[in-house]
């Protein structure tokens, strides 16, 4: 037609990619790792040696799984998974690069005071404390979790401050209920997906939708997780 006012003109198309719930790996790979330096913490177990044994794992699982389950969080829309996972991620790495660095090198650990992990411990608690905050407008399984995980981070932080022994213990025993508070979670984002129905309840907020977001990152994909 004149002017090609009527002529044919390529379509926009919109190439979705969905992915499973990130905050499986996620999940799984804080509590195994949190467990297991937990449990050590309340000396269930162990020596001055066992960092040695428990850092390959919690680096690689605590640390490199999770912090990709973090990244994968970003497709899903899943702000607070970003920030916990990526952030605990990265935690656990930087424990197993610090553990290697005293193994190689023989640093001591220090008794008594140790001001230089009690600043990690702040961060690691303000953070996940903003992250409980946020959690409030998903479900109640990923706030336990993660408010047992700040509150074990501000005993952690005040102990490596002073200096006392009793707090570090009680660290460990916040950090195995948070361990298996995340387990749950996990362990419920998986099965309601496999099944597509709730299996194991993580009390969802009433804010929380499933709903298809319109105009913002990705059109036509769905927010969240669970």
């Amino acid at each position: 037609m004149a002017n090609g006012l009527f002529e044919a003109r390529p379509q926009p198309r919109i190439n979705l990619q969905p992915i499973a719930g990130p905050s499986v790996l996620g999940m799984f790979g804080l509590a195994g790792a949190t467990f297991m330096v937990a449990a050590h913490l309340c000396e269930w177990y162990g020596d001055a040696t066992s960092p040695v044994f428990l850092f390959p794992f919690a680096a690689m699982f605590g640390g490199i799984a999770q912090f990709l389950a973090g990244m994968w969080a970003f497709k899903a829309r899943d702000a607070v998974a970003v920030a916990v996972h990526g952030m605990w991620g990265s935690f656990w790495i930087a424990y197993g690069l610090l553990t290697i660095a005293m193994s190689v090198w023989r640093i001591p650990i220090p008794q008594g005071r140790w001001p230089e992990i009690g600043y990690w411990f702040s961060v690691l608690a303000a953070i996940t404390w903003v992250c409980v905050a946020a959690a409030a407008a998903e479900n109640k399984g990923v706030v336990t979790a993660l408010a047992l995980l700040a509150l074990g981070s501000t005993a952690a932080a005040f102990g490596a401050f002073v200096g006392a022994h009793w707090l570090m213990v009680l660290t460990g025993y916040l950090f195995v209920a948070a361990s298996i508070a995340a387990f749950y979670t996990g362990g419920a984002v998986m099965l309601n997906e496999a099944f597509g129905r709730e299996i194991w309840r993580l009390g969802k907020a009433r804010s929380a939708s499933a709903a298809i977001s319109v105009g913002v990152g990705e059109p036509g994909v769905v927010r969240g997780q669970a």
